[in-house]
């Protein structure tokens, strides 16, 4: 029997023909080396950017059914030009949009979930011996795909079509491959000395993409732990092996900072003379919920004569939104005033090994003051310290904090 290969390019490797070819080449060469394949495709380059801005240029308030189907096109080219670059190669291939391929979302336009997975095209197209190429990003809403509504699973969501393929048809690997050679211990465009981490665990993974690594969708992760399938990263240029997220066990955690990762999306909102009483944060933090607005950090200071003041994050995209809304919810809540800062930026250490160990907090503030970098909010977790600093001051405080854990020494089997 052949192996079954999910695989995921994303945008930047198919941002034009050249590239285009380039990937069905990679493809070619392992279907004639025996593998089966499925391959997820992202649009190319920018065009999910730039069919945002037809939309914006058209109207502020863009139906959400209207702006998913809008979207879903971008896919629907990659997927169509890769196929025939396969053909032009004299291999089988065929490209399918994610209603034809079976998946199935719930009703949210815009940031929809795949519900389930309905194999039966893939695999009849699998035993005709061609590869399947699948637009990522997208689903419908019934299983009659004639019926249902198109959907989009939000930025990154090809990630999450690969991996969520390679669990429904219990593939023997998926493997994203990107414009880098796997997950470094830093973005090397800002440190240059980064390292590349041969394997690393679910969990310090989600920890990474949660706060603002951009290899990795964060569902996709989740997926991936849940159905425990391994994700190999890779680069689409080269035949480096990459990075391997996979369970690690216990006797192979390390007591070390594994890597960092860094957030320029960041918008800092502190609500003045919140009155201290019970149900306030629920008053606040439910209706930016229901309107779709994504509350990181939270710091409240300590109340002194029945109010106090309340800092919290959000995406930068979503500031105005944000607003907007605490104008509105300030006459009823009785708050005294809203500061925002939209040049903040979040700095992240992440390690299976940091709540094993002291310190790692002492020496992460250190390096950050032998910088003369303020810190103008912290948030931990068992496996995670995150600083919010100025946007202008991230680089130097990426490339301090770095060397303070030595991530740029290269990991060894016993370290």
């Amino acid at each position: 029997m052949s192996r079954l290969i999910v695989q995921k390019y994303g945008g930047s490797s198919l941002a034009d023909a050249e590239r285009i070819r380039h990937v069905a080449g990679r493809i070619a060469r392992d279907r004639r080396a025996g593998a089966d394949l499925v391959v997820v495709v992202s649009a190319m380059g920018d065009t999910t950017d730039h069919l945002l801005d037809l939309a914006a240029a058209i109207t502020d308030d863009p139906d959400p059914r209207e702006m998913d189907l809008l979207l879903s096109t971008g896919e629907h080219i990659s997927g169509t030009l890769v196929a025939m670059a396969l053909h032009a190669q004299g291999v089988e291939a065929i490209s399918l949009t994610g209603p034809q391929a079976g998946i199935r979302t719930d009703t949210s336009h815009g940031r929809a979930r795949i519900a389930t997975i309905e194999p039966a095209r893939l695999r009849a197209e699998i035993d005709r011996g061609r590869v399947v190429i699948v637009a990522g990003f997208q689903g419908s809403t019934d299983s009659t795909f004639a019926t249902g509504e198109v959907t989009t699973l939000g930025r990154g969501g090809s990630d999450t079509t690969a991996v969520a393929l390679a669990a429904r048809l219990k593939a023997d690997a998926c493997e994203i491959y990107t414009d880098v050679e796997g997950i470094f211990t830093a973005d090397p465009r800002v440190v240059t000395d980064a390292q590349l981490i041969p394997v690393i665990g679910y969990e310090e993974m989600l920890e990474l993409a949660h706060q603002g690594a951009q290899v990795m969708q964060t569902r996709a992760v989740e997926l991936g732990w849940v159905n425990e399938v391994i994700i190999r990263v890779r680069s689409t240029f080269s035949d480096h092996p990459g990075t391997s997220i996979q369970e690690v066990s216990a006797v192979e955690l390390r007591d070390k900072v594994r890597a960092m990762a860094l957030d320029r999306k960041v918008a800092k909102v502190t609500l003045i003379g919140v009155p201290d009483r019970p149900g306030i944060a629920r008053a606040i933090f439910g209706p930016m919920a229901d309107q779709g607005l994504n509350v990181d950090m939270i710091v409240q200071n300590v109340g002194h004569d029945g109010s106090t003041d309340l800092s919290f994050t959000v995406d930068r995209t979503q500031l105005a939104r944000a607003e907007r809304l605490l104008e509105l919810l300030s006459k009823d809540l009785g708050f005294a005033g809203i500061a925002t800062d939209a040049a903040v930026a979040k700095i992240s250490i992440v390690g299976e090994g940091i709540h094993n160990s002291p310190g790692y907090a002492a020496q992460m503030f250190g390096a950050l003051a032998d910088e003369g970098i303020n810190i103008s909010m912290i948030s931990t977790s068992e496996i995670r310290i995150t600083c919010i600093i100025a946007e202008d001051e991230l680089d130097a405080a990426a490339r301090a904090v770095h060397r303070t854990f030595r991530l740029q020494e290269p990991e060894t089997p016993d370290a």
